[in-house]
């Protein structure tokens, strides 16, 4: 299990520059080349050596999350942000993707729940969550073949039954 931005020690470093400070610390742009530096760090150092040892990952976000948040969220051109992750990654991409959908108040209740006090990205204003929110679900219209997207809206066992159910479906292996 891992996570983005972090997973590696160097990305890591790159996960404090991105959360912590003021919102507008960094415009978007600087947020993607950031974003896209620790990907790589993450995927050469950690993710890849883990799949060549035949280890399987889970990263709680990845190349999509840029694409929604730096893209859908702050408007920048999509293709640049294609662009920029071909660059970074090739043509390395996840198997399967889950997108959680929750609607946009529930989603800052839960995030503040979970530790206290929200990030720069949490901080960010609700129109800016729509935003984001669209962004996901339209990156899952658009790439079914990779992209589920999941309810939850649910108990914490619902949800956890609907993600067993998505990876038993796409890899017809079964999850406790």
């Amino acid at each position: 299990m891992t996570r983005e931005p972090g997973g590696s020690p160097g990305a890591e470093a790159i996960r404090r520059l991105l959360l912590e400070g003021e919102v507008e610390r960094w415009d978007a742009v600087a947020e993607a080349l950031l974003l896209s530096a620790a990907r790589r760090d993450h995927v050469v150092k950690l993710i890849r050596p883990a799949l060549e040892g035949g280890i399987w990952v889970v990263c709680d976000r990845f190349a999509d999350s840029t694409i929604a948040y730096q893209g859908y969220g702050r408007g920048l051109p999509l293709d640049r942000l294609t662009a920029l992750r071909q660059f970074a990654l090739g043509d390395f991409a996840p198997d399967l993707t889950l997108i959680l959908d929750v609607p946009v108040a529930e989603g800052m209740k839960r995030a503040a729940k979970r530790h206290g006090s929200a990030d720069r990205f949490e901080r960010l204003d609700t129109a800016f969550h729509e935003r984001l929110r669209a962004g996901f679900n339209a990156i899952a219209a658009v790439e079914p073949a990779r992209c589920m997207l999941l309810d939850a809206t649910g108990t914490v066992e619902a949800v956890h039954a609907a993600i067993a159910a998505a990876v038993a479906e796409r890899f017809g292996v079964a999850l406790q």
